[in-house]
């Protein structure tokens, strides 16, 4: 069959005349072929899934009760388009509450449609053909991919071990420094869990001011901090100078799919990320808006989170260590980054992280999501479903139990 005449027409940036003829596999896509091959091949065999990391609780009752309340206002009907004023507030109140930050909820605030659409938009906001944004990797690559789009050019700052999962500041080329625009972060960071020390951030804003560089601060997992308190970077003298912090209702707040998040900070960059916004969505539906402000206003419900993938972190921890893998309670996030093992007992080995990870799911049953951006690691989400402390015991104990027959060399 002949390509249709709109072949030559696709935009570069997403593959040009060669879209949809590539053979290249997405990771994520790799993981869900296996976990079918899986649960196929082995029918009655459990699939004990630490894969891609969605809460597995839903959003707490008191906020499903407030949303069934809202959506059927009248009032809430129409475009939110940058956001109602009660989530806002609600925000403001949240971020003075958790982190002592005091934001105008008129002009340092504006509601996103969930985070990973903030970071579609942001570079909308300072990438022209050849800036650069720096990323960490490995790392969520949403901001890169719409950098790329807009002709700029990514330049990763590798999170390695021996960094303690810190990007490298003080090496970064003249000429990278000279063309960089905006540097994205992740702390609490995912999928290392490292927390950021305060000494990091106040030379993140250093760095910032000496090379003319925004700083976006993703803190999608912000409430899920066990090493220290939870922070905001916003909470450092200096920070809102040089950029934003991006949230998220999914994580802390058992609210993944609710689709709520907000931009804050200096209040001419959320002034532009709004106008962009403006161009690209009408807001997100007021009664989810205001079922999160009223989430936002209970303290309560993000120490109920943190303490459920805490004690769970504690449990897989425990579990990994007697099997022999080199880990340790991260700082947070429900995330634990832990290097790969090489091979197994009987002789098998593994090139890399991915190969590791395609065996444990197709031959064992165990999802993990493998990284190779910097050093071969092994990511485990401790958001598996268990209904109780008793099932989370059970599922431990399987994994232990085949683990420990497969030997994992390292």
């Amino acid at each position: 069959m002949s390509d249709p005449y709109f072949q030559q027409l696709f935009a570069d940036r997403i593959g040009g005349a060669n879209y949809g003829k590539g053979t290249a596999i997405y990771k994520f896509e790799k993981i869900k072929r296996a976990k079918r091959q899986a649960l196929a091949d082995f029918p009655d065999r459990t699939l004990l899934d630490f894969g891609i990391g969605e809460n597995d609780a839903m959003a707490p009752e008191s906020v499903r009760q407030v949303m069934g309340k809202e959506i059927n206002q009248p009032e809430n009907r129409g475009y939110a388009d940058n956001g109602v004023a009660e989530f806002k507030q609600a925000a403001a109140r949240f971020m003075e509450r958790e982190f002592g930050v005091v934001l105008d909820p008129v002009t340092e605030i504006t509601h996103a449609i969930g985070s990973k659409p903030a970071y579609a938009m942001l570079p909308a906001v300072f990438i022209n053909p050849g800036d650069i944004t720096l990323m960490t990797v490995p790392g969520y690559p949403v901001a890169g991919t719409h950098t790329a789009y807009y002709g700029g050019v990514v330049h990763k700052l590798p999170l390695l071990a021996e960094n303690e999962f810190l990007p490298d500041l003080d090496n970064i080329a003249p000429d990278i420094l000279e063309r960089a625009k905006m540097m994205v972060l992740n702390y609490p960071n995912s999928p290392t869990g490292k927390t950021a020390p305060r000494w990091f951030y106040d030379k993140v804003i250093e760095f910032a001011h000496e090379h003319c560089i925004v700083i976006v601060q993703d803190a999608a997992h912000s409430m899920l901090s066990f090493d220290q308190p939870p922070t905001s970077f916003l909470s450092v003298p200096g920070a809102k100078e040089v950029g934003v912090e991006v949230h998220s209702m999914s994580k802390g707040f058992d609210m993944i799919g609710w689709r709520m998040g907000w931009v804050c900070g200096h209040p001419l960059i959320v002034q532009a990320f709004a106008d962009v916004k403006d161009n690209s969505d009408s807001g997100q539906f007021i009664a989810i808006q205001k079922a999160a402000a009223a989430a936002l206003d209970d303290p309560e419900i993000p120490k109920q989170t943190r303490a459920k993938y805490r004690r769970r972190m504690e449990k897989l921890v425990a579990v990994l260590t007697r099997c022999g893998f080199d880990c340790k309670m991260p700082g947070g996030t429900y995330f634990l980054y832990t290097p790969s093992p090489k091979g197994l007992a009987d002789g098998t080995t593994f090139e890399n992280a991915e190969a590791a990870s395609q065996y444990l799911i197709r031959q064992q049953s165990i999802c993990t999501v493998p990284w190779d951006d910097a050093g071969a690691f092994l990511r485990f989400s401790v958001t598996y479903v268990a209904a109780d402390e008793a099932a989370e015991d059970a599922l431990m104990a399987e994994t232990e139990a085949r683990l420990k027959k497969l030997g994992p060399v390292f």
